[in-house]
C-alpha cells in the first residue's frame, strides 16, 4: 500500500492542551524547625507523612521527634509535616555518599580490600588515606570506623543505615570548614568508588556555615518554600528576643503563615506580671502568632497545630473551633479560676482540666485575640479566591474581555469559591454590620453569607482601562463563628 496524500490536506485536526491550573496552597502543613544535624544546611527542608519517617531519621531523643509526635498524635491525624534545619551553632562540612544498592552493600565487597586508600580535600588540604585494611570488618559500621581511623583529627566517617550511604564530616566548623569529593589514591586499592564518595556518585559537598539567628533561618526557609503554613521551633531554650523576632517576621512577610510558641514560664499565670512573653506578644497585637502555656511540654503548641491542620476546606461542614478540642500527649493543667482568667486576658491558650473529668483547649486564639480558626479560614479563602481568578485568566484559550460580560466571568468564578466557604462552614448567612457598598446596606441580611459587587466597566477611568485593569471587586462575607459560651436560665414555678 502506497503512502498517499496526507489526510490533513482535507481535514486538519489539531489538539490544543490547556495549561495545568495553578494549585492552591496546603493550609495543613506544619514546619518544625530544629538544630539537630540530621538535615544539612543545603537540603534544609524534608517532608514527612508519618511519625515513622521522623523516627527513622531523627530517632526518639531529638526535640524534632518530640514536636512531631505531638503533631501526629492528634485525631484525626494531620497529613503533612516538614522538618527544617536551623544552624543554631556553626556547622561542619559534610559529604554524603551515594545510596548503595543491596548488592553494593554486600560486606564481601569490602572484606576483599586489604590495602585500600583514597584522597579527599578537607579544609583546603588534600588528605591521603592509605593502608586501609577491611579484611576483618563484619559490617558497614566497621568499614566506616576503619576510614575514620585514617582520617584522624580531620573528620569522621559514618554509615547511615537509614539512608544507606556513607558520609564524611569534617572536624572543623564554620565557613572555613570545607570538603570535596573523594578520588582514587596514588597507590593501593581505590575505596572512594566503593564507598560512593566520588564525583558523579555522591551528593554535592556541603560546606560549613557560621551560626545563624533563628529569624534568619526562618527567613531562609520561607524563601525556599511556600509549602509550609504553620511554624513551630523545636528548641526548649529559645530566648524571648528570638521569639519576638520570628513573630515580627511572620506578621510582616508577604506569604500568610502562622507561628506557634509554647511558654513554660509560670509568670504567664501571674495577673500582676506584664513582661512575660505572652503579655509582650499580646501587646504587639500579632494576629499571626499564638502562645500556649504548658507546664509539661515545651512543644504543646504542636498538638494544637495538629488538630487545626486536619481541616479539609474542600469538604462539607469541615471547619472547627479549637476550643473544646484535646491535646493527646500533653498533660492538662490544673488551674485556678484566677489563673485561667489571666491566661484568657493575655490571649494565651492552655490545655486545661475541668471538674467533670474532661480537659479542653481554651480559648483557641491568636495573640491579638482573633480566633485561630478565623485567621486560618480566611487565609485559605484569600488563597482560594486569588488562585481561582488567576486560573481563569491563565487557562482561558482566548481572553477575558475588559467588558461587563468579562467581569461577570470573574464574579462567577469568585462566587463558586465563596459557595465552598459556605459549604465548609467558614461563612454562613447573617446580618451585615459592616459599611455599605454597592447595593448592600448596613444591617442587611446576607442570605448567601456573602455579597459581591463590581461597578460597571463604563465607570472605569481611562488610565485603568488602558492598563487593562478590572474594576475593583468588593466582597462582603459573614463568618459563621462558633459557640464558646452558653448561659441558661431556668425559671422554676411551684
Amino acid at each position: 500500500m502506497t503512502q498517499g496524500l496526507a489526510v490533513s490536506d482535507v481535514v486538519n485536526v489539531q489538539i490544543v492542551m490547556s495549561p495545568r491550573a495553578a494549585a492552591t496552597r496546603n493550609f495543613g502543613a506544619l514546619l518544625v524547625l530544629g538544630s539537630s544535624p540530621v538535615i544539612d544546611t543545603t537540603e534544609r527542608l524534608r517532608q514527612y507523612s508519618s511519625l515513622d519517617g521522623v523516627v527513622s531519621d531523627f530517632g526518639t531523643a531529638a526535640p524534632e521527634y518530640a514536636a512531631a509526635n505531638l503533631f501526629f498524635s492528634q485525631s484525626p491525624q494531620p497529613a503533612i509535616l516538614y522538618l527544617g534545619r536551623w544552624a543554631k551553632t556553626a556547622t561542619s562540612a559534610v559529604l554524603h555518599g551515594a545510596v548503595l544498592s543491596a548488592a553494593q552493600q554486600d560486606i564481601a565487597n569490602f572484606t576483599a580490600v586489604t590495602a585500600g586508600g583514597m584522597k579527599i580535600d578537607i579544609d583546603g588540604t588534600t588528605k591521603s588515606l592509605s593502608a586501609i585494611d577491611l579484611s576483618a570488618v563484619t559490617n558497614l559500621n566497621g568499614v566506616a570506623s576503619a576510614v575514620s581511623a585514617k582520617l584522624g583529627a580531620a573528620g569522621t566517617c559514618v554509615w547511615d543505615a537509614t539512608s544507606k550511604r556513607f558520609s564524611i564530616t569534617c572536624a572543623t566548623t564554620g565557613v572555613t570548614s570545607t570538603i570535596g569529593y573523594a578520588t582514587a589514591p596514588t597507590s593501593g586499592t581505590d575505596i572512594s568508588a566503593l564507598l560512593g564518595l566520588q564525583s558523579g556518585q555522591a551528593s554535592s559537598p556541603v560546606n560549613g556555615v557560621a551560626a545563624e539567628s533563628l529569624v534568619d533561618a526562618v527567613a531562609t526557609l520561607a524563601g525556599m518554600s511556600n509549602d509550609w503554613y504553620g511554624l513551630l521551633v523545636a528548641d526548649a531554650t529559645l530566648a524571648e528576643a528570638d521569639v519576638l523576632a520570628v513573630a515580627a517576621f511572620i506578621e510582616g512577610t508577604g506569604q500568610s503563615r502562622i507561628f506557634g510558641y509554647t511558654t513554660q514560664n509560670s509568670l504567664a499565670l501571674d495577673p500582676a506580671t506584664t513582661t512575660d512573653i505572652a503579655s509582650k506578644l499580646k501587646d504587639f497585637n500579632y494576629k499571626r502568632t499564638f502562645t500556649q502555656f504548658s507546664g509539661s511540654s515545651p512543644y504543646a503548641g504542636a498538638s494544637l497545630f495538629g488538630r487545626a491542620f486536619t481541616v479539609n476546606f474542600q469538604g462539607n461542614n469541615t471547619t472547627i473551633t479549637l476550643k473544646f478540642k484535646q491535646e493527646p500527649g500533653v498533660m492538662a493543667e490544673n488551674l485556678t479560676e484566677s489563673q485561667a482568667a489571666t491566661l484568657r486576658d493575655k490571649h494565651c491558650n492552655v490545655f486545661v482540666a475541668y471538674n467533670n473529668d474532661t480537659a479542653i483547649i481554651q480559648e483557641g486564639v491568636m495573640c491579638n485575640g482573633y480566633f485561630f480558626d478565623e485567621v486560618h479560614g480566611t487565609d485559605w479563602l484569600q488563597n482560594e479566591l486569588q488562585t481561582a481568578v488567576y486560573n481563569l485568566l491563565y487557562t482561558s484559550q482566548t481572553k477575558i474581555p475588559q467588558t461587563d460580560a468579562g467581569i461577570a466571568q470573574i464574579l462567577t468564578t469568585l462566587e463558586s469559591r465563596l459557595d465552598q466557604s459556605v459549604a465548609n462552614g467558614l461563612v454562613a448567612p447573617g446580618q451585615w454590620n459592616g459599611p455599605a457598598f454597592g447595593a448592600l446596606q448596613t444591617g442587611q441580611f446576607l442570605s448567601k453569607g456573602y455579597y459581591l459587587y463590581a461597578p460597571p466597566i463604563a465607570t472605569q477611568s481611562q488610565a485603568d482601562r488602558e492598563a487593562r485593569k478590572a474594576p475593583v471587586i468588593q466582597i462582603a462575607i459573614k463568618l459563621a463563628g462558633a459557640v464558646h459560651f452558653v448561659d441558661v436560665i431556668v425559671n422554676v414555678n411551684r
